[in-house]
C-alpha cells in the first residue's frame, strides 16, 4: 500500500444535483442531466449541462469575488460539512493549502460586461477582470477561509480537475501542508461552447460516447471538492498518472501513448495490475478521434479484459476544468456505496472500436474496489487517478 493520501466525502454540484441521493440515483439508473438551450446559440438549441439546484448568495461578498464560478465553489465548500470543519480546527492556516482545476474560471461575467455595456466600449463599475483570472478559484477559497498555505489552480484544459487532485497528494507527502482542499470548478460560458463548435466538436443533441454515429460533446458546468489528508482508512488516492504527449493543440494522439502511459503510472504507483481495476471511468467524450484513441489505450493496458466501464459525460455533459475532479468524486460515491455507475447510449455501438466492457442496464458485479478515472486534454495532457476503498471505508 502507497502511503496514505485520504479523499473526504466529495462535495458535488452539477447538473445531477448537489446531493449525493440524488446524483446516486442518476448514476445507477443513467439518468441524463441535460437540458436544450439556444442561451449560448441563438435559434439552436444545443444538450446542456446547466446546473439548476440554487447557488450559494454572493450578497456582501467583495466584488472581486462575486462570480457564478465562485458562487458553485462556495456551494460545494458549504457541503464540505465535518471535513472542513475537521481541518479548519486541527491544522494551522499556514498548513492548509488549496489546488484547483478550471478552465475558464469567471470569464462568463466578462461577457455579462460586453453584453451589459457593448462590444468594444469601456467596462462599468460592475466589472472585475479578477473574475476571470484562472486563479481565481484557489484565490476565493484560501481568502474565504482565511488561509494562509500554498493556493494555485491548474488549467490543463479537460485534465484540471485531476491533475488538482495529484498536485494535493504531493503536496501532502513532501510535506509542505497537512491538508489540502482540492478540486475544480467551472461554469458555463459563450466562450467555451463557440469555442468548441468551431471545431466541429459538439453535438446538438445528447452525447453517445463510443457509438457509430457519435458526433462530439456536449458542455456542462460543475464544481467538486475534496479535502485531502495523511489519514489512513476510507477512500484513498494510491495512484495517480499525468503525462505531456504534446501531439497537438487539440486532437489526441491517435494512438494513445500519452493516455496509455498515464494510466500505467497511476498503476504502478499504486502497486496495482490492470487486472485489479474493478470500474473504470472513461474520458469517454464521444468525439470520433478521442472515443477512438482511449478505446486503443485500454486495450494496449488491459487486452481483451477491460473493466467494467461508463462515459458518465453522457448524463453530465463535459464540465471541462471540472470533469476530473468530477468524476473522481463518481468513483468515490461508487466505492463508498458498492455500485457500478451506467454508460448510457441511444445508438449502437462502434464496431470498429476495441472492445470494452461497458455497463449497461442488468449488469451485476460485486461491488468495486478499485476505480480508476482517466482525463485527457488539449495538448496531449493526460492524467489518470486510482482510488481504493479501504476495509473501513
Amino acid at each position: 500500500m502507497t502511503a496514505p493520501c485520504r479523499l473526504s466525502r466529495p462535495a458535488v454540484i452539477c447538473s445531477l444535483g448537489a446531493d449525493h441521493e440524488r446524483i446516486v440515483q442518476a448514476l445507477r439508473d443513467g439518468r441524463r442531466g441535460l437540458t436544450d438551450s439556444d442561451r449560448y446559440t441563438p435559434g439552436r438549441p444545443l444538450a446542456l449541462g446547466a446546473i439548476e439546484a440554487p447557488l450559494a448568495d454572493a450578497e456582501g461578498w467583495p466584488a472581486e469575488w462575486a462570480s457564478r464560478n465562485n458562487r458553485l465553489i462556495a456551494s460545494a465548500l458549504a457541503a464540505l460539512g465535518e471535513a472542513l470543519d475537521a481541518a479548519l480546527s486541527h491544522h494551522a492556516p499556514e498548513r492548509i493549502a488549496v489546488v484547483m482545476g478550471t478552465s475558464t474560471s469567471g470569464i462568463s461575467e466578462t461577457e455579462a460586461a460586453i453584453a451589459r455595456c457593448g462590444p468594444g466600449q469601456p467596462f462599468d463599475e460592475r466589472y472585475r477582470y479578477a473574475h476571470q483570472e484562472l486563479g481565481a478559484p484557489a484565490h476565493f477559497i484560501r481568502d474565504r477561509l482565511g488561509l494562509a498555505g500554498p493556493a494555485w489552480t491548474i488549467s490543463t484544459a479537460c485534465s484540471s480537475g485531476a491533475r488538482a487532485l495529484s498536485a494535493a497528494r504531493r503536496l501532502l507527502l513532501s510535506g509542505q501542508a497537512d491538508a489540502v482542499i482540492a478540486g475544480g470548478a467551472d461554469t458555463l460560458c459563450g466562450l467555451t461552447i463557440n469555442g468548441f463548435d468551431a471545431l466541429g466538436a459538439i453535438s446538438d443533441t445528447a452525447c453517445q460516447p463510443f457509438t457509430a454515429e457519435r458526433g462530439g460533446i456536449n458542455i456542462g458546468e460543475a464544481a467538486a471538492l475534496f479535502v485531502v489528508t495523511r489519514e489512513t482508512g476510507g477512500i484513498q488516492l494510491t495512484g495517480y498518472g499525468e503525462s505531456s504527449d504534446a501531439h497537438h493543440i487539440s486532437a489526441p494522439d491517435p494512438e494513445g501513448s500519452g493516455a496509455l502511459k498515464a494510466m500505467r503510472a497511476a498503476l504502478d504507483m499504486a502497486g496495482r495490475r490492470p487486472a485489479e481495476v474493478d470500474y473504470l471511468n472513461l474520458h469517454g467524450t464521444a468525439t470520433r478521434h478521442n472515443d477512438a484513441m482511449e478505446a486503443r489505450a485500454l486495450h494496449a493496458l488491459f487486452g481483451d479484459a477491460a473493466p467494467p466501464a461508463s462515459a458518465t459525460k453522457a448524463l453530465t455533459g463535459h464540465t471541462l476544468g471540472a470533469a476530473g475532479a468530477l468524476e473522481a468524486a463518481f468513483c468515490w460515491l461508487a466505492l463508498e456505496r458498492g455500485f457500478y455507475p451506467r454508460h448510457v447510449h441511444e445508438l449502437p455501438l462502434d464496431p470498429t472500436l476495441m472492445p470494452l466492457t461497458l455497463i449497461e442496464a442488468g449488469f451485476d458485479r460485486s461491488p468495486p474496489r478499485l476505480a480508476l478515472s482517466n482525463a485527457f486534454a488539449f495538448g496531449g495532457n493526460n492524467a489518470a487517478l486510482l482510488l481504493e476503498r479501504t476495509d473501513d471505508a
